[in-house]
């Protein structure tokens, strides 16, 4: 056998705890220390620390998000370039076995963000003849600023048979479904959900590891619904950060919320005023997801003159087309051939706050390519991804005005849509999700 199981483990040990603040053992230290002659023993650490990790070998800080706080990770956390997100159906039937999972989801998320295995035995540890507590594909992989963020959907508080786990008066009245916005070509299978995880990482196989993970702890609880992965971040949340590009080849994400403006946080994305039902959902905020399909081919075809057009910026530089540089205030006003030199379709007129009642969002989306069509096109685009605090106000006003309006929109198709309420985060001995069960 390797490692200890569990009947082998010290007593002692169970009453061993992680203090706040304290991080648990990187797996790349801990998988040298296997190497070096002590395999049974390191996996029977490595196991332990994943389930009650000690001050010693702590993760590298700089490469660690931190897990507990008043609101969740991967929302103002500063935007990774990898992420792995799926939504998942309740199978469980009761109250209870919800909790239960939202707990165990809990610890998994605490340890698998400090860098740590899943579980009490981990990856190479527990019984030669169970199956590992962790799937064991990040071994000898750093935290990678790892985020896992979760959201409840509507169809978690009732469903077409009435209300579930007890949950009756606890909807808040963002949570309402998302209208069917012109154009729109949803498909169910990729729409909806009654849980929501967003697992972002600088490493790929980190982000698909806790996601794979959490869906192996919900077994028999839950299952996955429908799950996307995104490679390249299409928006900067600090200042900190450039502005990436999307598939079209342009800047996304110029005006984004950037975690530095707190003020603007908490007008645009925290809810902080709920009273009553909806107290719960105080410190946190509401998850608009998108699938996105761009029209590369025909976008490919289009003249550079008409594509800039069309955004409303230069596509070397970014900078709007009233001058001036990447950050410069557009000049929505400025005289050209025709008409106002930034056209009044063009993608940032309609989505600048100054169309929209002042209205921000803080976008978390991401590029994403599935392969191709059975007529050879690339199946690609973008994932949109926003946090705002009330989507009756923040998003839908806004996508109903694009939808119908923006030039851009000729070239776009929306596959898939879901919006979630993303409870506030948690302190130690807590679980995500508490407040809305107390």
């Amino acid at each position: 056998m390797i490692g200890r199981n569990k009947s082998q483990a010290d007593p002692a040990d169970k009453d061993a705890h992680q203090g706040p603040g304290e991080s648990g053992p990187s797996r790349r230290s801990l998988l040298a220390a296997a190497g070096a002659g002590s395999l049974g023993i390191a996996a029977g650490a490595l196991g332990h620390a994943a389930f009650a990790a000690g001050p010693a070998a702590q993760a590298p800080a700089s490469d660690v998000v931190e897990f507990h706080g008043p609101h969740q990770s991967g929302i103002a956390t500063p935007m990774q370039d990898r992420m792995h997100i799926a939504a998942f159906d309740v199978t469980a039937e009761s109250r209870d076995e919800l909790i239960a999972l939202l707990k165990d989801w809990t610890a998994a998320i605490e340890h698998l963000m400090r860098g740590a295995d899943v579980g009490e035995f981990g990856a190479t540890g527990g019984s030669y003849d169970a199956p590992p507590e962790d799937t064991g594909e990040a071994i000898g992989l750093s935290a990678s600023h790892l985020s896992v963020t979760i959201g409840f959907g509507r169809s978690l508080f009732e469903n077409s048979k009435g209300p579930r786990f007890g949950l009756e008066g606890r909807i808040p009245a963002a949570l309402a479904d998302l209208p069917h916005f012109p154009g729109d070509a949803l498909e169910e299978f990729r729409s909806g959900g009654d849980l929501v995880v967003q697992a972002c990482a600088d490493d790929p196989q980190v982000a698909v590891h806790a996601v794979r993970n959490l869906a192996r702890i919900a077994f028999g609880r839950a299952r996955v619904r429908w799950s996307q992965i995104g490679f390249g971040r299409t928006s900067s949340t600090s200042t900190s950060q450039a502005t990436p590009r999307n598939l079209f080849g342009f800047k996304d994400g110029t005006a984004n919320l950037k975690a530095e403006e707190q003020r603007a946080l908490d007008e645009h994305v925290w809810v902080g005023d709920a009273t009553g039902k909806e107290a719960w959902m105080n410190g946190g905020t509401y998850l608009v997801a998108r699938r996105i399909r761009m029209h590369i081919e025909t976008w490919d075809r289009s003249s550079m003159r008409e594509q800039e057009n069309i955004f409303g910026r230069t596509k070397r530089e970014g900078a709007p087309l009233s001058g001036g540089t990447e950050f410069s205030e557009p000049d929505f006003a400025m005289a050209g051939r025709g008409g106002p030199i930034m056209p009044v379709d063009s993608h940032v007129a309609l989505a600048h706050p100054s169309a929209n009642k002042g209205v921000q969002m803080l976008r978390r989306g991401f590029n994403y390519t599935d392969g191709s069509d059975g007529l050879g096109r690339l199946d690609a685009g973008l994932f949109f991804i926003a946090f705002v605090v009330d989507p009756r106000t923040h998003y839908v006003p806004m996508q109903n005005t694009m939808a119908k309006s923006d030039a851009l929109a000729e070239y776009l198709k929306h596959t898939a849509s879901g919006l979630f309420a993303v409870p506030p985060g948690t302190t130690a001995g807590g679980y995500l999700g508490q407040s809305l069960f107390v």
